[in-house]
């Protein structure tokens, strides 16, 4: 599938990597059936293997292997995580997802080593320069202990392979600064916190790579294309309408409580591969109430329209 600018215009939920129940073995047969479902209800692609994917604990034939599921199950984009804080392995995991089918690779910055920026521009070009698929690089300070450098980003946009930027820093001038600088690239900023989605969306960016679509995906894409299509009343209620749920989805480390969410839908049991543990009680009760009530409020309005 070819990508181009705009392309990552829209929704992009950052899939879960279901394991079989009992055990952390990759269950690829829910995750070929979680992304038929996310792409029937109207997202705009898919990106696993990325932090709520527990790419962090895949070996790299299970990465591969997640991506090439993915690939085969649906006819949207694909967009797979293939970042490290090794740029050689950084180079492999991208390599390998590219002949896998992927559309297009997410790199999260260097994490633990902390690069100055001269090392994390050679890290993200060095990929860029040897994979020809289009690639977005990913600034999330509070897994990574980097904050991404802006002039470093704004150099990256120029190169013809780098076309978007996964913006989880939360602060909102330093994202608009990104987008300001980068209006005549051909370079799309992407929120990576479901709650900035829409504040973000508000100064230029295009869209969300997102946790809660896992769960929503059809509110999640009804609140993203409202806003690109400037209908921002809609887009704020339901931006109000998914609040408690995106919070909820972060009281405990990201995938733990999409997991939890994603079983009390039905969507396979909530296995993690260690050192990821199963929800609090507590996160159980908040998240079951919460999806009663997006359920409630979804019949409800089936039944307005229908009548």
């Amino acid at each position: 599938m070819t990508i181009s600018h705009d392309t990552f215009a829209g929704v992009y939920p950052a899939m879960t990597t279901p394991f079989t129940d009992g055990t952390d073995e990759v269950d690829h047969e829910q995750l070929a059936a979680d992304a038929r479902r996310l792409a029937d209800a109207g997202v705009d692609g898919l990106v696993p293997v990325g932090s709520t994917g527990e790419a962090a604990t895949l070996t790299h034939d299970e990465h591969a292997e997640v991506v090439e599921t993915v690939v085969d199950a649906v006819d949207v984009p694909v967009i797979a995580g293939t970042g490290s804080n090794s740029t050689r392995e950084a180079l492999d995991l991208t390599e390998r997802a590219a002949d896998a089918g992927a559309d297009a690779a997410l790199l999260i910055s260097p994490y633990y080593n902390k690069p100055e920026p001269a090392g994390q521009y050679e890290h993200f070009a060095t990929v860029a320069d040897a994979v020809d698929i289009p690639q977005v690089v990913y600034n999330v300070p509070s897994r990574t202990g980097l904050n991404l450098d802006v002039d470093t980003v704004v150099d990256l946009a120029a190169h013809e392979n780098v076309r978007g930027y996964k913006a989880a820093s939360g602060d909102a001038n330093r994202i608009s600064e990104v987008i300001e600088r980068t209006r005549d690239e051909q370079f799309d900023v992407l929120s990576g916190d479901d709650g900035m989605t829409l504040p973000l969306m508000s100064m230029g960016a295009t869209g969300t790579i997102s946790v809660t679509a896992n769960v929503e995906p059809e509110r999640t894409a009804g609140l993203v294309h409202a806003a690109l299509d400037g209908d921002f009343e809609c887009a704020r209620e339901i931006h109000h309408e998914l609040g408690p749920l995106t919070r909820a989805l972060f009281r405990e480390t990201n995938p733990i409580p999409v997991k939890e969410a994603m079983a009390i839908r039905g969507y396979g049991p909530a296995e993690l591969r260690p050192p990821l543990t199963r929800g609090s009680d507590e996160t159980l009760r908040v998240l079951t109430e919460l999806l009663a009530e997006l359920e409630e409020t979804a019949d409800t309005a089936a039944t307005a329209t229908e009548v």
